[in-house]
């Protein structure tokens, strides 16, 4: 026994380090028994479920739905934070002299809200992309999607459902930075890349536009569907840019009888480079 005014000795220190190791370990123990009671319950009212009461049922609906909310969850935040590549990501593969990279946000990190059914024109994408169409009845919806496959730079694609369109036009608009124009001159080519996987073929344009003044300079281009990687480039040369009034830029992609659909935008990114000088 030690009297109460001593300091505690290296034994006792390593004993209430062995007592607290063992707590743990019998917490995570308990713990494991009780996941192992609630997955063979969930079996067992899994295979109850076809023989019970609407009335049962509805209640045991609604439970389900409230734990598959949290399960949810912890799966959205585990496959986030454990898949390739990284959240935040800024990879992107430069051609020679690019003095302004960009990946739009819905490809870079995480959306508050991850998608949406029934897609009104106008809809916001997180804060950089916006959906337009003219359907009198939606039936197009969105979802971010986690990109898995270790040759991927981006972390994060978009994916696009399109049942039955009876509009002209779908477009998902991209906003891009301040960045984009600081500096912007007429010899400056602007280059987009992106990797879509869609269902069947269509026909994908993409529209540079760049605000300078009350005026707006408008390239359009189709992207060639020849594999997934695809690219276009926008020679500023030909535009009547007013490089001193040059305030916005931003991307229409634009999609050409959609109906039936899935379009998934696994990435997209923008540089810009100056032309070589002759």
């Amino acid at each position: 026994m030690f009297a109460p005014w001593q300091p505690f000795g290296a034994n006792t220190c390593a004993k209430a380090i062995n007592w607290g190791v063992m707590a743990n370990r019998l917490a995570q123990k308990l713990g494991h028994m009780l996941d192992r009671r609630i997955l063979r319950r969930w079996s067992r009212l899994g295979n109850q479920a076809a023989a019970l009461s609407l009335g049962d049922l509805r209640l045991l609906r609604d439970k389900a739905a409230a734990l598959r909310r949290r399960l949810d969850r912890i799966l959205h935040a585990a496959d986030g934070r454990l898949a390739l590549p990284h959240i935040g990501s800024t990879a992107i593969q430069k051609p020679l002299g690019c003095d302004w990279a960009y990946r739009p946000e819905p490809w870079r990190g995480p959306l508050p809200k991850p998608g949406a059914v029934a897609v009104e024109s106008r809809t916001q994408i997180g804060r950089e992309a916006t959906i337009f169409h003219d359907c009198q009845v939606s039936e197009l919806t969105y979802r971010q999607v986690r990109n898995l496959r270790e040759a991927d730079l981006a972390p994060f694609g978009l994916r696009l459902d399109v049942f039955r369109f009876d509009g002209s036009f779908l477009s998902l608009v991209i906003d891009l930075p301040q960045s984009s124009v600081e500096g912007l001159e007429k010899r400056h080519i602007v280059r987009l890349d992106t990797i879509v996987e869609i269902e069947k073929p269509l026909e994908i344009f993409a529209r540079l536009n760049v605000r300078h003044g009350p005026n707006t300079e408008q390239i359009v281009r189709e992207l060639p569907l020849a594999g997934d990687e695809l690219s276009v480039e926008f020679d500023l040369a030909y535009t009547r840019l007013n490089e001193k009034r040059a305030d916005k830029m931003w991307i229409d992609l634009i999609f050409e009888g959609p109906q039936m659909n899935q379009i998934t935008l696994r990435d997209v990114t923008l540089t810009r480079r100056p032309r070589a000088e002759l």
